[in-house]
This record gives structure tokens, C-alpha cells and sequence, in this order.
């Protein structure tokens, strides 16, 4: 029996399949999408879990020494002068590393990094590490640029200003999934790049992503459950799970392992918005399937943007949509 639930009946309202854990606290991608906008469209947010997340040991094991033995740091010494995150998973490993007990004292194992720049993709990385308990706060950069390609450049500028005089750059620690894309270490390590300019990045896999045994199911539940519905959205946040994506909407053609042809959309009732450019690619290069929206930036807003401006466009095609 499925776990996942509507959350409401209404007939005239635009379900919104979320396809992600809701978050623990306040979700800005519930409330946005609960909340009913004058003009706007009134929206069912329903979230349908997709991930589940193994910690890697040897990894683990390795961030942990650096932590403990202080080798992040400003000094000359250090083996790292700063840290990447472009995953909120990879904030929460390192946040539980920072939190575990050193000695016989239990003193906390945190090796005195405030001092030093750490580089954030997202508004929701930010967020998870500025809510980790240090006093004073980590120097948190990047959150504006949204996407890996434009923190790279970011990282490129701020960092060599940072270690202004210093050359070469002292290296970078990026804690990453085993899924990722290597734009960052390709653009920070780039040999055509002068020597005092280039940025060496250590990538250190944290934690590994797989598809979530439910999902399937649940995913089939929630869209018998809205057959009738004349509009439905699915947001995409992650490459992973895309494939089961496609086959719970019927369109996974299992011999080519592509989708098969969309219908007009003048025919159609779903609809699929990804969180960004990394997860629209991955759907049109993998499977052929090309989502409806992306959004610009990776945000509730952004996302809820997207879809209301495609409901306004599709209504003035089709009035009968309106």
C-alpha cells in the first residue's frame, strides 16, 4: 500500500507531483504551490519521494581525517584552502562529521575553518550550511549563481582573490555524490589556465544516490489517482530516477530504452518542469524526452514561475484549458 497521499479533492485544481522528500522543516516548495495566488492558478502540491542515499565509507573516512587534523585552513600548511557543495546530501554528511565528538572530553572535532571560503551552488545548499551551530557563522559564497557552470567562474575570481599572491592557488575540497557533473574540477583545473590563476580540486565521494524501491509504485498511484484531471505537472529535481519517471507515464519505449513520441500538446494533460538545465539535458540526451519547462533559476519561485507561465500561454492557445 503506497504512502504517498493527495492532499486534497479538488476537482479544479492542478496536481504538482513533486518528485522529492519533503523537507523536514518548512517545505518552500509546498507552501508556494499550497498557497493560491489572485489570477493564479490553484495547485495540489504532492510529493513523491525518488532518492535514497547510502554514505560511503571510504570517503567518509577521508573527510574525516582531513576535519580532525585541521589540514583545512588559511595557513601555509593547509592541505585544503577552501570546500565546495552543490548537494544538500553532501552538506548533511559534512555537517554529521562536524558534529561527532573528538576525545575523551567530547569536544567538538570542528578544525577551526570559518576562516576559510566555502563555495555553495544553491539558495537550499546555502541554507542547510549556514544552519550548521558555529560561532561565528561559515563564509558561505556562490549562492547566486545557481548552476555548477556559472559557480566555477565564480569560483575562478573569488578564490583567486582571495589567495591574491599566492601561487600556485592552495586546493579546493569538493564533497560530492558519485553521480555528479565535472564542470567545476574541468573549468577550476583547466591547463590552458595560467599556473597562478588554476585552482587543484579534490573530489572526495561522500555518499551514493539510487532510485527508491517505492517509487515506482507510488509514482503509478499518484497518477491513476488524477487520471480525469485535465492538467498535471511533474517536477523533475534529480537525472536519477528519470528512466522510472518515463515508464510510470507510459512513454518508455523498452526496447530502445528512449521515449517515444510526445503527443500535441494540444491533446495532452502532463506536463514536465526540471529543476535546471542538469536534469533537462540528462531527460533529452539519455531518453530523447524534451521537458516542457526549465527553470532559470533552481527555486520554488523559479520553478512555480515556469509552470504558471506556461498554464497562461497554453490557456491563450486553448481557451478550454483556462
Amino acid at each position: 500500500m503506497t504512502s504517498v497521499q493527495l492532499t486534497s479533492n479538488k476537482r479544479d485544481a492542478v496536481p504538482v507531483f513533486l518528485l522529492k522528500t519533503k523537507s523536514a522543516t518548512a517545505d518552500s516548495y509546498e507552501e508556494l504551490f499550497s498557497e493560491h495566488r489572485d489570477g493564479g492558478p490553484l495547485f495540489e502540491p504532492t510529493f513523491v519521494p525518488v532518492l535514497q542515499h547510502e554514505f560511503k565509507d571510504d570517503g567518509l573516512e577521508f573527510a574525516r581525517d582531513v576535519l580532525r587534523h585541521g589540514k583545512v585552513g588559511i595557513h601555509e600548511t593547509a592541505s585544503f584552502g577552501g570546500l565546495v557543495f552543490t548537494s544538500q546530501r553532501a552538506v548533511e554528511t559534512f555537517a554529521n562529521l562536524v558534529a561527532e565528538p573528538m576525545g575523551t572530553a567530547g569536544e567538538p572535532s570542528w578544525p577551526n575553518i570559518q576562516s576559510v571560503p566555502v563555495y555553495s551552488v544553491g539558495p537550499a545548499t546555502t541554507r542547510a550550511l549556514k544552519a550548521i551551530p558555529q560561532t561565528p557563522g561559515l563564509q558561505v559564497h556562490g549562492s547566486h549563481t545557481g548552476v555548477g557552470d556559472a559557480l566555477a567562474p565564480f569560483i575562478l575570481d573569488h578564490y583567486g582573490a582571495f589567495y591574491a599572491g599566492r601561487s600556485p592557488k592552495p586546493p579546493l575540497l569538493f564533497l560530492v555524490g558519485e553521480q555528479r557533473r565535472d564542470v567545476i574540477p574541468k573549468v577550476l583545473m583547466d591547463p590552458a589556465l595560467p599556473v597562478d590563476r588554476r585552482i587543484e580540486v579534490t573530489e572526495v565521494v561522500v555518499y551514493s544516490t539510487n532510485v527508491m524501491r517505492s517509487f515506482a509504485e507510488n509514482f503509478v498511484h499518484v497518477l491513476e489517482a488524477t487520471s480525469g484531471r485535465p492538467m498535471r505537472w511533474i517536477v523533475v529535481f534529480s537525472p536519477t530516477g528519470c528512466g522510472e519517471m518515463l515508464r510510470g507515464l507510459g512513454i518508455l519505449d523498452e526496447v530502445t530504452g528512449r521515449a517515444k513520441a510526445k503527443i500535441k500538446e494540444d491533446d495532452r494533460s502532463t506536463f514536465v518542469a526540471t529543476i535546471g538545465p542538469t536534469t533537462r539535458d540528462h531527460l533529452w540526451q539519455v531518453y530523447g524526452f524534451k521537458a516542457d519547462v526549465c527553470a532559470e533559476h533552481p527555486t520554488a519561485e523559479g520553478v512555480y514561475r515556469e509552470i504558471t507561465n506556461s498554464i497562461e500561454s497554453q490557456a491563450q492557445r486553448c481557451p478550454s484549458l483556462s
